[in-house]
């Protein structure tokens, strides 16, 4: 029987998605500085004021203001119609030192006994719909913001686009799990007011309202989708073919968005950052948060762990459930549902044993695996943690280690680091796997 299934995503401009930002780029300063920074940082954003709050250990020092300021500029908001204006706003720090009772449970004399920062679970989840086997509805939906903050940055077309918005997809699937169609879009964008009232009259502002409401659907309907199918891989393009609701700012108009029209808060887009509602998710949220946090480095672990295994041939879908005690290094608990799809002669049980003997998986282990000491947070902040591209990329920082080197910059001595972005996406143990289970 065919069913329906849901997921949403919202723009770098949205507020809680500048509050996770903000956190990201703060913790992403703090690494740069010191890269045993222990960090545990929480933003709010409203009407003209940001307020950043938490715990930090470190033997760096960060400019909080500059930072923040930064952030807002990158995203676009630079115009003070918009009530919240990065050279104008209020910012407020209340960030003060990380708790004693914490920190004797996570830094140890020896680092590969480093305790968790938390107890917890995590989730990491992969499967075949995608062809970074990713959820379908989840990566579409990331895809049409990314496109429309081009857009809105390129300021060829569309060039009313204010930097809130919001987006939906609905797929329709079949009895065997596959999906066949698009049902529905839903796009919500923060636009300028681009057609004033005639008049001071209700039917006015209703006529004015609508024509900027059709003149937004018409350009998403002739710029925006044909960027999204573009994107997509062929046979996902093809889902486009039998008809789709296209649902454009259905309030009417959004001229009021940003911190201005709703307050914004670290971590309140955790299905957003992770799989779109499949799967499963342990509930902690991962921006502001250094490794030590295994509410992050242990769900970029489970997702990687889940990835390879889908690629390795063990199932078409898997859910790997890692669990924590605060101060105790290895998990738990390990848990996998493969959903009835495993090609492998295993319980599910028996698959996830065996995971314990093939990863490494106390918190010291997952630091070192995925490198997540560098300053690499603020790029994840946005658009999802998982089912991106990895990559290295030189960043500039402020110490001094064995991988560190400088470099003449304007006849100015700097250090440099090659960190990599996204590392836990990477197919490097699929023949790891393979071997493992036989295949």
């Amino acid at each position: 029987m065919a069913y329906l299934f849901t997921s949403e995503s919202v723009s770098e401009g949205h507020p809680d998605k500048i509050a996770d930002q903000i956190s990201d780029a703060l913790l992403d300063e703090f690494l740069r500085q010191d890269p045993r920074s222990k960090v545990a940082c929480e933003s709010m954003v409203t009407t003209g004021l940001v307020f950043v709050g938490g715990e930090v250990k470190t033997e760096g020092w960060v400019d909080i203001q500059q930072t923040v300021r930064r952030v807002l500029r990158d995203i676009g908001y630079t115009r003070s119609e918009y009530k919240f204006e990065a050279e104008s706003c209020g910012v407020i720090s209340a960030i003060h030192e990380q708790s004693a009772d914490i920190h004797q449970g996570v830094v140890r004399d020896k680092e590969e006994e480093q305790g968790a920062g938390d107890q917890g679970m995590m989730f990491g989840y992969a499967t075949r719909e995608t062809d970074e086997l990713m959820p379908l509805a989840i990566d579409m939906s990331h895809i049409l913001l990314q496109e429309l903050a081009a857009i809105r940055k390129q300021a060829v077309h569309m060039r009313y686009l204010r930097p809130d918005s919001k987006s939906q997809v609905t797929l329709e699937y079949d009895k065997n799990n596959q999906p066949v169609r698009i049902d529905t879009i839903v796009l919500s964008t923060q636009h300028d007011e681009f057609v004033k009232p005639s008049a001071n009259t209700p039917e006015a502002r209703r006529e004015a309202e609508t024509a900027m409401q059709e003149q937004i659907r018409h350009d998403v309907q002739k710029i925006l989708i044909p960027r999204l199918i573009q994107a997509l891989p062929e046979r996902l393009g093809a889902l486009f073919g039998n008809g789709y609701r296209l649902l454009i700012n259905p309030t009417g108009k959004f001229v009021i968005g940003g911190p201005h029209g709703d307050t914004g808060l670290t971590g309140r887009k955790i299905i957003v950052d992770s799989y779109g509602g499949k799967g499963a998710h342990g509930g902690g949220a991962f921006s502001g948060k250094d490794a030590s946090k295994v509410d992050r480095s242990a769900a970029y672990a489970a997702r990687h762990i889940a990835k390879n295994m889908v690629a390795a041939g063990i199932a078409d879908e898997i859910l790997v459930q890692l669990a924590y005690a605060i101060g105790v290094a290895e998990p738990v608990g390990i848990y996998v549902n493969t959903y009835g799809t495993a090609k492998v002669p295993m319980t599910d049980g028996e698959i996830a044993a065996k995971i314990r003997d093939v990863c490494p998986l106390r918190p010291y282990d997952i630091i070192r695996k995925y490198g997540l000491q560098n300053p690499i947070y603020q790029k994840t902040s946005t658009y999802g943690h998982f089912g991106r591209s990895h990559y290295k990329e030189e960043v500039e920082v402020f110490y001094e280690d064995d991988i560190t080197y400088e470099k003449q910059v304007n006849g100015e001595k700097k250090i440099f680091k090659e960190v990599e972005y996204f590392a836990w996406e990477k197919l490097d143990c699929v023949e790891e796997f393979k071997q493992a289970f036989g295949i």
